[in-house]
């Protein structure tokens, strides 16, 4: 496997939580820090939330402070992020990838999240 694969998308009100589920492959997870992007009408890809190899450093971007929590799991090469609150820009297709530089053979297809007002 060289694709990561997102899952957990869906359709919620405003306000409501979806949890995002990212498997990577082992050799692109081990050793780097791993986070969301968020793309939304063929813009390009927008980093809302990044975690460290240890998981000791998180970063969120401003919009999602307090409403999203990144997690990973290094005995199963797995990244999660819980979302919460949510709300009407939050809608886009999520993709996960290493941050700062995304491994670009590595892209998944995304996980659609369409939040309704």
């Amino acid at each position: 496997q060289v694709q990561l694969v997102e899952s957990g998308g869906g359709f919620v009100q405003a306000g409501g939580s979806l949890t995002l589920s990212c498997a990577v492959p082992g050799n692109i997870f081990r050793f780097n820090t791993m986070g969301w992007y968020r793309q939304i009408a063929g813009n390009q890809r927008d980093l809302v939330a990044s975690i460290s190899s240890g998981g000791g450093i998180i970063k969120y971007e401003d919009s999602v402070k307090g409403r999203f929590t990144i997690s990973r799991d290094n005995t199963k090469n797995l990244v999660s992020l819980q979302m919460r609150s949510m709300k009407p820009d939050d809608t886009g297709v999520y993709y996960c990838n290493a941050v700062p530089t995304p491994v670009t053979r590595a892209w998944g297809e995304g996980t659609q999240v369409t939040v309704a007002s």
